[in-house]
């Protein structure tokens, strides 16, 4: 056992190393070249789009199972988790304040990667046998590039069935089981049976119920921890500007050691930021436009800008939220790590209560994590064995969770973490092939657009 999971550790070292980073980051700039700036200059019509889905279209030539609004929402119950909270505190302790410059730096190019996945979802999706639109990077290698590429998205759907199991289910159980029994002094199996019994029921309901469940939880949970992180900005209001120096200059300088941090070189910042960053959101490894394809909507492109606001939200406001509280409490310095840090940065400005609002966001995060991952694992192994495999899968991803909850998951999270990685690869080589088409349903889609709003202003 020792040996494998020393070769897994040497994979992992590899697949979230130096080239991994490269290469999605390198993808990203590409994709964000070639489809000009588009997503970072129309940010505010992904907005536009985001509000007017939240009501299921009516149109005929919508296909789909959820709202646009929903499907961002399923997408961001399975990022916005434990790398939001615990992510981010792990990155500032091994690289310092400086690793939160390089999580925009990789959020801003993660936009235009998951602009890419949802517009490819979304144009090279199926129909299920039960009636159901599917899709993701193992839709759009099969569809999209020719047959010889065909073996890259049966390895996506193999990755991603058995690292969702890791990844998605049992560490996000046992986390909320460690920070319920932390704070609230419940066991673990009692958190584990409770989150079983919740996962299978919003899962016998399938994508509709699933979204509908996101729908709710992630804008509510996700305002109650953007507020909580805000009154710590507030009672730190005199900070944030020596904050945003500090993260602006320790991205290209070193940290020395000061308090109870170890101090930290430019290349930590850069390493743990990127690592953390594309942990937290996503973007590159494949997982989102599975939720996305099967959304209700006209045009690929629709769906693209708001699918690139998932990296936007994860990264750019809640993992920032949670970066700048760390830093301007000071709590950087203290030597604690991962969720502890966090907590220790609220409870300074929040005591009494400030650890008891770190250990609900996990919990719900983690347990919205649950159930998006669910349906990723769900269509992987829904692609390599067909419709029958669904209620198999769905009784042992429910028995799963208390599992989870109850063991110690060393090997467990070394091989999902290298799997999700490894997810990365065929979708990235997906993504640099099919770009050309990414471009040119992005060019028609704009100049309709502009034509449309000329024809109008004729009419007026």
């Amino acid at each position: 056992m020792e040996a494998l999971s020393n070769f897994i550790s040497a994979i992992n070292g590899f697949v979230w190393g130096v080239p991994m980073l490269v290469l999605i980051l390198g993808v990203g700039i590409y994709l964000t070249l070639g489809l000009k700036l588009m997503p970072i200059v129309k940010i505010s019509a992904g907005f536009k789009l985001l509000w007017s889905g939240r009501i299921p279209e009516k149109d005929e030539k919508a296909k789909g199972e959820i709202s646009p609004f929903n499907a961002l929402m399923t997408s961001l119950s399975a990022t916005i988790g434990t790398g939001n909270i615990a992510g981010v505190a792990t990155a500032i302790f091994l690289g310092g304040p400086g690793a939160l410059f390089w999580m925009w730096c990789t959020a801003l190019v993660g936009m235009a990667t998951k602009f890419a996945e949802a517009v490819c979802a979304v144009k090279y999706r199926e129909t299920d046998a039960n009636g159901n639109h599917v899709g993701g990077p193992m839709y759009y290698i099969k569809n999209g590039l020719s047959s010889k590429w065909a073996w890259l998205g049966t390895a996506f759907a193999i990755f991603g069935s058995i690292a969702g199991f890791g990844i998605g289910n049992t560490v996000q159980s046992n986390s909320v089981a460690a920070a319920v029994e932390s704070s609230f002094g419940v066991s673990p199996l009692m958190s584990g049976l409770v989150m079983m019994v919740l996962v299978g029921l919003v899962l016998m309901g399938g994508i509709k119920r699933i979204a509908d469940v996101a729908g709710k939880l992630v804008p509510l949970m996700a305002t109650f921890y953007i507020a909580s992180g805000l009154i710590v900005l507030i009672m730190n209001f005199s900070e944030i500007p020596a904050a945003f120096s500090l993260i602006v200059t320790s991205a290209f300088t070193p940290v020395a050691a000061q308090g109870g941090f170890a101090g930290a070189a430019v290349w930590a910042a850069i390493r743990f930021g990127v690592a953390r960053g594309i942990f937290s959101n996503e973007a590159g490894l494949g997982s989102a436009p599975i939720a996305h394809a099967a959304a209700q909507t006209k045009n690929p492109v629709a769906q693209g800008l708001v699918a690139m606001l998932g990296t936007f939200i994860d990264t750019l406001i809640v993992c920032s939220i949670t970066g700048l509280a760390i830093i301007v409490s000071g709590s950087w310095q203290s030597g604690e790590t991962g969720a502890a840090l966090t907590s220790a940065a609220f409870a300074s400005a929040l005591p009494g209560i400030g650890n008891y609002v770190v250990a609900i966001a996990l919990s719900i995060f983690a347990f919205t994590t649950i159930l998006g991952w669910s349906f990723y694992s769900e269509k992987c192994v829904q692609y390599l064995f067909g419709v029958k495999a669904i209620v198999p899968f769905r009784a042992l991803w429910v028995i799963a969770v208390p599992i989870g909850a109850t063991s110690s998951l060393e090997f467990i999270w070394l091989l999902a973490d290298t799997l999700n990685a490894m997810m990365a690869i065929p979708n990235l080589i997906a993504l640099v092939l099919l770009s050309p088409v990414v471009f040119k349903l992005t060019k028609e889609y704009f100049t309709l657009l502009a034509q449309e709003k000329l024809n109008q202003s004729d009419q007026d």
